[in-house]
């Protein structure tokens, strides 16, 4: 699989002397707008080699505050002046400029490799966290299937901060930022080389790199156990599914966190064949495993103390004649039954065999993403997931992981007619409903009855957000933009704190 070719990424208090470009910014004060992150040196060299300030010459150019507005101004550094928005930054704000600069400077770049430094005046924890996580995710690109050589546009990033313990802040932003572009390289895999074998291949690689336990049940096993579901959504394809449970569990964790992706690594639509124009970005099905699989490495590197317990569910959606037919009853893992009733609502077939296997641990909390449904991108646009939840107190909880990663989630109901509109003549539960209307709630309400009794749950639905059609924008590239890794992070962090890390 091609891997992204990524820059160190360190901290210093002080200008590195080789840096080829400065990264400052620029907000809205109360009286005006200020320069933030200007090394005193170049502010009085740029004054008297131009006899005019460095915030005027910014301001002729097309600086401006607003988060996306860069301008490049020439020297040595060169100097990259990002909007930061208003002074009183929030990492997000903070995350989105230092990625809109990076990607800015890798235009400048052009053939050269550079080392580029950014001082935006980074110096609580979050807000150093968001500068290096935006510097990393902003120079992001997928490595592409060609015979050329990849391009290396820096060789190097330093956040200048004089914060005492910045090298360790950016550190754990680079571990969480490596994570999210893992998430991307694996989304924007072409489908020929990403397929349900490669997949846990390459997640099985991943999990031993780190030393974490890992289990992979290959078709035959899945037989054995009785995984319905995940059989019957790969049974079309010649490539056969597989479930993947990896394990972090260090020693005085008393939380347990379960994480369950879905992982179509290509999504027809099955016997129900999706449109041309709905099946080009397919290759996209698989993010959520992608989500929860690049989260527990990144969780383990962090050190957090919490149990994570990770499950992806991979299959192909393909049609054939050994595909599942709509009005087909498959029995799920657990014994219940399901009658098919659209070929294209696979993932939550595949979804509700690992729901259930990851009840079977035990856990605190499941949390499960997916590029679940066409209604929750309807209902929310293309940057904002949805998420419903067992209980008021879990949402808060997962909203609270998202706000402080920056990602943008909106809960959503599961109301109890939901639930009456998966009703079967012929089996424990229908997979759809029998209205379009309400798709993702529906959705939700199917896999919540895999949920074990009383136990903590939260869907989370990125069919929007998970993929980006457009053009790159702050810190998001084109194409798969690792989604809700962020976010399961953020909350293992907060329950390894709430249990005294």
């Amino acid at each position: 699989m091609p891997t992204s070719a990524l820059p160190t990424l360190t901290a210093a208090a002080a200008l590195p002397k080789d840096a080829d470009l400065l990264v400052v910014g620029l907000a809205d004060a109360s009286d005006g707008p200020v320069l933030v992150g200007v090394p005193e040196e170049v502010d009085k060299a740029w004054s008297k080699r131009h006899g005019t300030s460095l915030l005027a010459s910014a301001q002729s150019m097309g600086a401006a505050a607003k988060i996306g507005t860069t301008v490049v101004l020439p020297g040595t550094p060169g100097l990259v002046v990002t909007g930061l928005g208003g002074v009183d930054v929030t990492p997000e704000q903070v995350r989105r400029a230092a990625g809109s600069a990076i990607r800015t400077a890798a235009k400048v770049a052009g053939d050269r490799t550079l080392s580029v430094a950014l001082s935006l005046e980074a110096l609580e924890p979050e807000v150093l966290r968001g500068v290096a996580e935006g510097a990393l995710l902003g120079a992001y690109t997928y490595a592409k299937e060609t015979q050329a050589a990849p391009s290396r546009p820096f060789s190097s990033l330093t956040v200048l901060s004089p914060a005492k313990d910045a090298a360790t802040h950016v550190a754990e932003a680079a571990i969480v930022a490596a994570a999210v572009n893992r998430a991307r390289d694996w989304v924007n895999t072409p489908p020929n080389a990403l397929y349900p074998e490669s997949f846990a291949d390459d997640a099985r690689a991943l999990a031993k790199e780190a030393r974490l336990d890992v289990e992979v049940l290959d078709e035959k096993a899945l037989a054995k156990g009785g995984f319905g579901g995940i059989l019957g959504v790969g049974g079309g394809s010649s490539r056969p599914p597989r479930l993947v449970r990896i394990s972090y569990a260090p020693r005085g964790a008393t939380v347990h966190l379960a994480l369950v992706g879905k992982g179509i690594t290509f999504d027809t639509g099955g016997l129900n064949l999706k449109p041309a124009d709905g099946m080009i970005t397919m290759k996209c099905d698989m993010a959520g495993a992608a989500a929860v699989l690049a989260a527990v490495r990144a969780i383990a590197d962090l050190k957090l103390k919490v149990k994570v317990t990770a499950y992806a569910a991979m299959a192909e959606n393909m049609p054939s004649g050994t595909a599942y037919r709509p009005s087909d009853v498959l029995t799920m893992y657990g014994g219940k039954t399901v009658e098919n009733a659209n070929s294209d609502a696979e993932g939550r077939i595949v979804m509700a065999d690992a729901i259930v296997r990851a009840g079977e641990d035990a856990p605190d909390l499941i949390v499960d993403i997916a590029t679940l449904t066409g209604a929750c991108l309807v209902a929310l646009g293309e940057r904002v997931g949805g998420l419903m939840a067992s209980d008021d107190e879990t949402a808060d909880d997962l909203l609270d992981a998202a706000e402080a990663s920056g990602e943008a989630f909106w809960q959503l109901p599961v109301p109890e007619q939901m639930r009456e509109n998966l009703r079967s003549e012929v089996a424990d539960l229908a997979s759809s409903g029998k209205t379009r209307y309400g798709g993702a709630l529906t959705a939700a309400a199917f896999l919540q009855s895999f949920v074990p009794d009383g136990m903590r749950w939260a869907h989370l639905d990125i069919a929007g957000p998970a993929w980006n059609g457009t053009a790159p924008y702050d810190y998001v590239p084109k194409g798969g933009t690792g989604a809700g890794v962020r976010t399961l992070v953020s909350l293992a962090r907060s329950l390894a704190q709430s249990t005294g890390r």
